[in-house]
């Protein structure tokens, strides 16, 4: 079938960017990181999750962040008050970060840090249901959010993401009394595309819901150093 220019186009720049998002990733194993690619869509609680998990691991495991914005660093500058790295990115006009801007955050952490002594990097990145599930950055677990005052079609009217991801969190579930949503059809609309997603309600204002979450974080982290040690053995 002909394809028409742009089409063809936006193959080509997803095949460079997945180039990029290998290399990206090859520099990650090489010093021992799981990096995971929070995504969802502008409001959802990315920050405030990331603020309750630094809260909540950074003593166990060394965490760095790669914060993406389209313009300020307000995001940043709240997670760098947890004595954690925190390097910003500001993608200007794009809706999402790609392989080559994250490649330049790991530069800035390889040349300001210690890479080797991580555990973990954190990817925010720009609010957007779509564009981010399109364009990998090296990560090796894709988290997706989707709070509850967004409704319960957004995974079938928004589709690419909550397939691609590993994990969704349901954030905000405080709000449920004050809401007429049904966490359980959100739930339900994810598994009817993506049957093997972790999906966990949160509530980064009460907790409910973070132990399960740092436990799946912590588990993600145990099993990437377990596969590395044994292919390098």
């Amino acid at each position: 079938m002909h394809q028409t220019f742009d089409a063809a186009l936006g193959i080509d720049l997803l095949h460079v960017n997945q180039a990029g998002a290998d290399h990206n990733r090859a520099h990650f194993d090489a010093w021992g990181i799981t990096c995971m690619n929070i995504m969802s869509s502008p409001g959802a609680g990315k920050t405030a999750l990331l603020e309750r998990t630094l809260e909540g691991l950074h003593q166990k495991l060394a965490i760095a962040v790669i914060e993406g914005d389209m313009t300020t660093e307000l995001d940043a500058d709240r997670l760098r008050q947890y004595g954690v790295p925190v390097v910003a990115i500001n993608t200007g006009r794009s809706c999402h970060l790609d392989a080559k801007m994250v490649a330049g955050g790991i530069h800035t952490l390889e040349h300001q840090y210690d890479p080797n002594a991580l555990d973990l990097v954190l990817v925010e990145n720009v609010g957007n249901l779509v564009c981010p599930a399109e364009f990998e950055v090296g990560e090796h677990a894709k988290i997706a959010l989707l709070s509850i005052t967004e409704g319960e079609d957004k995974p079938l009217k928004y589709p690419i993401m909550f397939q691609e991801a590993d994990c969704l969190l349901i954030t905000k579930v405080d709000l449920a009394p004050y809401l007429d949503v049904n966490i359980e059809q959100i739930a339900a609309n994810v598994r009817q595309m993506n049957p093997h997603c972790t999906i966990i309600s949160v509530s980064a204002k009460t907790g409910e819901g973070l132990e399960e979450w740092f436990g799946w974080v912590r588990s993600r982290v145990q099993a990437s150093t377990s596969t590395k040690s044994h292919t390098h053995a």
